[in-house]
């Protein structure tokens, strides 16, 4: 085993290389965002994405909206961000300079960010909490978060939709939301709230979580915001604020929807499996969610059959 001081001067050397390959990718990525303002021609999201910290090509698609809706307040919002090292908000908090809050239910997650210069070099607030509808305002308020944000970015895996139902004491301008694709275009449906979900206790395969697309612009519209469209890798919806879309074209859930790609099922033993498809529908066909246009829980399988 190295000694120590041979050890620690390898995080070191580490430490800095990661530092240098990240101010590369912001440089790179400002010339992509200078180009992508003054381009006039864009018809779709799809169009301006790249990716700097995002964990596919949201950094791209926020720096379109966030200059297209200008001006905002520069403060966001996000949850599900894990060591912050891949979330789509840290470009904003590196390039715009933009402060913002974080939460995360790992501590150890959490912890790692609070010992990291971007915490203070930033002005970022951090808190260790497992979020819920019941307890998303007490955080916000907590943490000094109310009124009107920029941006608020919902990835959980779970509880996406009832969370941000009941999200009321932020008022953003654009909200991110991750949608389940394996329930299609056209059904409206969540899981059912359950204050502890966790999406591998939900079913070992990993694909039980979240909301539908249609689901979220049903919410959407009740809150006032309209869907603007998903990104390629079809797992963030975008929504913009009615009173702030201008001349942005808003879209139906159906006009918008992508289908995710993801290859991440899981067998019972916790091994992948990569299934596709309906296949991805049909794991989870016998479980029930919640059917918003029925309001009523329902087996899966019975709202659409997997080759639809």
């Amino acid at each position: 085993m190295w000694p120590f001081t041979k050890w620690s001067l390898l995080q070191r050397d580490l430490t800095e290389l990661r530092k240098d390959l990240d101010t590369l990718k912001i440089l790179a990525a400002q010339r992509l965002t200078q180009n992508i303002w003054a381009d006039k021609s864009v018809e779709s999201l799809r169009e301006v994405e790249f990716k700097v910290f995002s964990q596919f090509g949201d950094d791209g698609i926020i720096q379109y909206l966030i200059h297209r809706l200008a001006p905002l307040p520069d403060s966001f919002v996000e949850f599900g961000v894990e060591n912050y090292r891949e979330a789509n908000t840290r470009f904003l908090l590196r390039n715009n300079n933009w402060r913002g809050l974080i939460m995360d239910s790992d501590k150890a997650s959490i912890d790692s960010i609070q010992r990291d210069e971007i915490y203070w070099r930033h002005t970022l607030t951090t808190r260790h909490a497992f979020v819920t509808r019941d307890n998303i305002n007490d955080l916000l308020r907590e943490a000094g978060f109310s009124g009107e944000i920029g941006l608020l970015s919902i990835d959980i895996d779970g509880n996406d939709y009832w969370v941000w139902e009941k999200t009321e004491i932020v008022d953003p301008v654009i909200t991110i939301v991750e949608y389940n694709s394996i329930f299609g275009p056209d059904l409206a449906v969540t899981i059912p709230y359950n204050p502890q979900f966790a999406r591998h206790r939900a079913h070992y395969s990993g694909q039980f979580w979240g909301a539908s697309l249609s689901a979220l612009t049903q919410l959407a519209d009740r809150k006032g915001y309209s869907l603007l469209g998903c990104n390629s890798a079809g797992n963030n919806a975008y929504f913009v604020r009615n009173d702030k879309i201008g001349n942005l074209p808003a879209l139906s859930a159906k006009d918008a929807f992508v289908d995710a790609r993801f290859r991440d099922s899981r067998n019972q033993k916790g091994e992948l499996t990569y299934l596709t498809g309906a296949e991805r529908f049909q794991a989870i066909a016998d479980l029930e969610v919640y059917d918003l246009r029925q309001n009523t829980i329902a087996r899966l399988s019975s709202l659409r059959s997997p080759s639809s």
